[in-house]
């Protein structure tokens, strides 16, 4: 028996594989990247997408940034601080970043800007100054909805006009041991 074989030349070309270089984040910047699903749950709780100026304090990674454009924000109204030169440098895809301390930066900034939308996974060592100073920064800029804060806190974090939304299971982030939660702040 013969079976007659074709010779096939019509397969499309492999792309080449994009090599993505890995993020090497130092003990020392305490950064912890949040979960990607924890990252969207975030999002959602902002409220929905429109024409509001984004703030990311300590935006580290970018997961943060990634889950809003994911769900329909724009880059050009996000705005990213990081300290980091290295995390820094790998943000400007994202949004407009600003290479600063973020509580030096926001002490610069209060009462020149309003942020209607701010999302944070601040340092947990010095969660209260973070969020004390995003709140200082928080406002209407021109909506009418309330100004909204999002934030991922140690469990411990207590703030009166802070509602908790989820508390994050124990391994969330496993590398600091620290049990976290999900609060939002609304002005």
């Amino acid at each position: 028996m013969r079976i007659e074989v074709k010779r096939r030349d019509d397969f499309a070309k492999l792309a080449a594989p994009q090599i993505v270089e890995p993020v090497t984040v130092d003990k020392f910047t305490e950064c912890h990247v949040t979960p990607s699903d924890v990252a969207a749950r975030m999002v959602d709780y902002l409220g929905p997408q429109g024409d509001y100026l984004t703030l990311e304090p300590s935006a580290g990674t970018g997961q943060l940034s990634r889950a809003l454009l994911a769900a329909g924000h724009s880059k050009f109204e996000l705005v990213q601080v990081e300290r980091h030169n290295s995390l820094a440098s790998r943000l400007h895809s994202f949004g407009s970043v600003v290479n600063r301390c973020f509580l030096e930066w926001s002490g610069e900034v209060a009462g020149k800007v309003e942020f209607p939308r701010i999302i944070m996974n601040p340092p947990f060592s010095d969660v209260r100054k973070h969020v004390a100073a995003a709140v200082s920064l928080l406002g209407r800029h021109g909506h009418t909805e309330a100004p909204t804060l999002v934030a991922l806190v140690p469990i411990t974090f207590e703030r009166g006009d802070a509602e908790t939304l989820e508390t994050l299971p124990a391994d969330t982030f496993v590398t600091a041991k620290v049990h976290t939660k999900i609060i939002r702040i609304r002005r």
